[in-house]
């Protein structure tokens, strides 16, 4: 067991300002966005350790990333240890409904044991806010037990459920990540034959995935192994780092997560990899292709003992491969700035937003400025393009409860007075430029600027660093129905109207696509996003 002092680093990691690079981080009243953003919520994140040094404390390790993931899930945080040291591994769980520096302590991490770890954070957007919906789930079979955590939202949870049930099988909760851990309790259909060889594990993992295509980055630990696993089209971001000299591998949903506890990025998971991370290091064993690419084993590539599997088939004679579909608002959004996908760091996207923003929508005012502070990337980009300055015009109040969470427009509106005071002195007599992520609802545009303009701005035109949101996610993000959606059926002119602003532009969606690409750096067959919530194209047939 690792000594006090080791365990003392997340508590002093707790005890210190916590600033994410999304804006400070208030824990004292879950505030972790900005602006119209806050409506939209992803569902959960995901951060793991395996040690392979003494001195490397796997549940501290753990809590410290889940820390710096907080704003990925404010509803629940837990970990789960494993000591091989017991027969069969000895399974420890700390969960709890809050946030991380609320649940985790000395006292419960100084109890646990074991150089093995999971744990998650979670933002429900399937099963409701409970606590059955608290993970890492863990579940005991007749091969031992291993622990679950789930990022995302599977398309097609109602038929796998039916499945399950028709087995006699009892759920104990509505929540797609129950399925899944019960999908993955099924031995593999033939030829595998556990009972001759043993568990296979990349087998059951395969049998699910080649059932549901989306949406899921996964981590399974069993007893002294990590499996990492991300669905075929990649709609969910996951991520391999270690410690200097191979002291430790982490597994987290962000790379920025890493530097905090002395990791460095090594890669992200491609879709529809299954990872092996054990004692013997990380291991690529197999490849799930999309549906529109798959031969009749629903994979092309065999398993390999080592590095990262390229795939190698007869698609490119048939015609265009079936493209990714990673979840474009990870890119806007969701992520930290800096964090890295696909070899992109975020903040650098974002200002190439806000720079295309201007080229395509740009407008005589004397500054530039955002919603603080996700928008703010794109705001500078924004100000660099066009050569006018940018200056903060709102100072935030990070002790007022998140907007979204309020019954009525009349108490969000409310909240949103309360939470941001305008800068007079900067804004009196002013054209402003005013990026944002998004407009959602317009809830919360609205009444900011009716504040600009009661503290003397001249005009203010809003200009959104993403397209209009128009459609439903069911893919693991809680975007409101169509007829909450400002722009669902409305014309910018419109929503100019609605919110009060002098003009309303929004980056194009070719725009969009066009600042993914000038940054990618990851595999060339791993390229694509999904932006359903602009465009209404699913990646996947929805089964409901």
């Amino acid at each position: 067991m690792a000594s006090q002092d080791e365990k003392s680093i997340f508590v002093e990691i707790c005890e210190s300002p916590i600033v994410d690079a999304r804006g400070p981080l208030d824990l004292d009243n879950d505030d972790c966005g900005s602006g119209e953003m806050q409506f939209v919520n992803e569902k959960c994140a995901i951060f793991a350790c395996l040690s392979l040094d003494e001195s490397v404390d796997a549940s501290s390790v753990v809590a410290s990333g889940l820390l710096q993931l907080q704003h990925r899930g404010q509803e629940s945080s837990g970990l789960v240890t494993c000591d091989n040291s017991a027969k069969d591994g000895d399974f420890q769980v700390v969960k709890g409904m809050g946030l991380v520096a609320n649940i985790f302590s000395p006292e419960n991490l100084g109890s646990l044991k074991g150089n093995i770890c999971v744990g998650h954070n979670r933002y429900s957007t399937s099963g409701g806010k409970n606590q059955t919906g608290m993970q890492p789930l863990v579940v005991n079979t007749l091969f031992g037990k291993f622990a679950l955590a789930h990022n995302g939202e599977i398309v097609n949870q109602r038929i796998l459920m039916q499945r399950i049930l028709q087995h006699g099988v009892g759920l104990t909760s509505q929540t797609d990540s129950e399925v899944i851990m019960q999908m993955l309790c099924s031995p593999p259909p033939p030829p595998h034959s556990e009972h001759l060889h043993g568990i296979d594990w990349v087998a059951r993992i395969k049998a699910f995935m080649l059932l549901t295509d989306t949406s899921y980055s996964l981590a399974l630990m069993i007893k002294d192994t990590i499996y990492a696993i991300r669905d075929p089209y990649g709609n969910r971001p996951l991520c391999i780092g270690k410690l200097p000299d191979d002291r430790a591998f982490v597994l987290s949903s962000e790379s920025s997560a890493f530097s905090t506890v002395g990791a460095e990025h090594v890669r992200d998971i491609r879709p529809g990899e299954i990872v092996k991370i054990s004692k013997d290091g990380i291991e690529s064993c197999l490849l799930i292709e999309r549906p529109g690419n798959r031969n009749m084993n629903g994979t092309l590539v065999s398993r390999l003992n080592s590095g990262v599997p390229e795939r190698h088939d007869s698609i490119d004679e048939r015609g265009t491969r079936e493209k990714a579909a990673m979840c474009v608002f990870e890119y806007i959004y969701f992520s930290r700035p800096d964090s890295y996908i696909n070899g992109d760091m975020l903040y650098n996207f974002r200002k190439r937003c806000g720079r295309r923003l201007f080229a395509e929508s740009h407008i005589e005012c004397d500054i530039v400025s955002s919603v603080p502070e996700s928008a703010t990337p794109a705001a500078l980009g924004y100000a660099e393009a066009s050569k006018i300055p940018f200056e903060q015009v709102l100072n935030k109040n990070r002790y007022v409860g998140r907007s979204f969470i309020k019954p009525s427009t009349v108490s969000r509106t409310d909240t949103v007075l309360r939470k941001f005071g305008p800068l007079t002195e900067v804004v009196k007599g002013k054209r402003i430029v005013l990026c944002d992520d998004s407009i959602v609802r317009g809830t919360t545009m609205k009444p900011i600027i009716q504040l600009l303009r009661g503290a003397g701005a001249k005009a203010v035109h809003v200009r959104v660093a993403s397209p209009p949101v128009k459609h439903p996610c069911y893919m693991g993000i809680n975007i409101p129905t169509s007829n909450e959606l400002l722009a669902s059926t409305r014309s910018n002119e419109e929503i100019c109207k609605v919110i009060g602003a002098d003009s309303v532009e929004y980056l194009s969606h070719e725009g969009l696509m066009q600042c993914v690409s000038e940054g990618y750096g990851g595999h060339k067959d791993d390229f694509g996003t999904c932006g359903a919530c602009f465009t209404g194209k699913y990646p996947v047939e929805l089964e409901w």
